[in-house]
C-alpha cells in the first residue's frame, strides 16, 4: 500500500467526519426535532441523514481504494462524493431548518454529483480490472 496522498487523506478525513456528523444529526432528528419540524420537513431532514451516511461510506471506500490502487477516476469519485455531500445533504438540511424551498433547487446538483461518483467508481473497477488480469 502506498503512502496516502493529500487527496486520499482528505477523502478519508472527510468521510470520517461526515459519518460522525450523520450519527449526531440522526440522533438529533430522532430525539429533538419531532416537535420542531412539520412532518414533511422532518422527512426531508431524514433523507439528508440517510444519504449522508451512505455517501460517507462511499467517500471512505473511494479514499481507501485510491490508496490501494491510485487512479484519476477514483480521485474524481472522491471529489464527486464530497461535493455531493455538501450540495445534496447540505441543501436538504438548510431546507428542513429554514423551510425555504428554494434550497431544494440545489439538491439535484448534489444528486448528480453522487451519480458521477458512483459511475466513476464503476469505471475505475473496469479499468483497474484490466490491469490485474
Amino acid at each position: 500500500m502506498n503512502a496516502p496522498t493529500a487527496n486520499q487523506s482528505l477523502f478519508l478525513a472527510a468521510a470520517a467526519l461526515a459519518g460522525a456528523v450523520a450519527v449526531i444529526l440522526g440522533a438529533l432528528g430522532s430525539h429533538a426535532l419531532g416537535d420542531r419540524l412539520d412532518d414533511d420537513l422532518l422527512r426531508v431532514y431524514h433523507i439528508a441523514v440517510d444519504y449522508q451516511f451512505w455517501h460517507a461510506l462511499a467517500l471512505l471506500a473511494s479514499g481507501l481504494w485510491l490508496q490501494w490502487r491510485p487512479h484519476p477516476t477514483l480521485k474524481l469519485a472522491g471529489w464527486a462524493f464530497l461535493f455531493g455531500l455538501i450540495a445534496f445533504c447540505g441543501s436538504l438540511y438548510v431546507l428542513a431548518f429554514s423551510g425555504i424551498h428554494l434550497f431544494g433547487a440545489i439538491t439535484p446538483i448534489g444528486g448528480l454529483a453522487f451519480i458521477i461518483g458512483w459511475l466513476a467508481m464503476f469505471r475505475a473497477a473496469l479499468i483497474l480490472r484490466k490491469t490485474v488480469d
